[in-house]
């Protein structure tokens, strides 16, 4: 097993990339190259971070690819706003991935802090 692999925050973003993955299969087919993509890159970046960034020598390089995921869970934020006025999440799935994303920004934020207090 990974380190990452025992990490809350990094199961939690596989969720989300999951739920991600199954909401956009609704999407008009048009949008295959644009918010289903968009949201799909920013949802798998978030797992891809943390694990790349557990694999990092310092605590601050670590720190550093955990930024990179919080951008990218702000990313998918701002995209599922956009896809909710564009008819294309529901209300509740758009409520559902927007409570996931502050849940996963607030332990990306603890587990950022753990890395860079001594």
């Amino acid at each position: 097993m990974f380190n990452f692999e025992k990490l809350e925050v990094w199961k939690k973003s596989i969720d989300l990339a999951d739920a991600i993955y199954s909401v956009t299969r609704a999407f008009p087919i048009e949008e295959r190259f644009g918010l289903t993509n968009q949201l799909r890159r920013a949802a798998v970046s978030v797992s891809s971070n943390i694990a790349e960034g557990s694999s990092r020598r310092s605590k601050t390089d670590f720190a550093r690819f955990i930024e990179i995921a919080t951008g990218s869970v702000l990313e998918l934020t701002s995209q599922a706003f956009i896809a909710r006025r564009q008819g294309f999440l529901s209300e509740g799935n758009f409520e559902k991935i927007y409570r996931d994303a502050q849940e996963i920004g607030r332990m990306l934020s603890g587990l950022k802090s753990s890395l860079t207090t001594e």
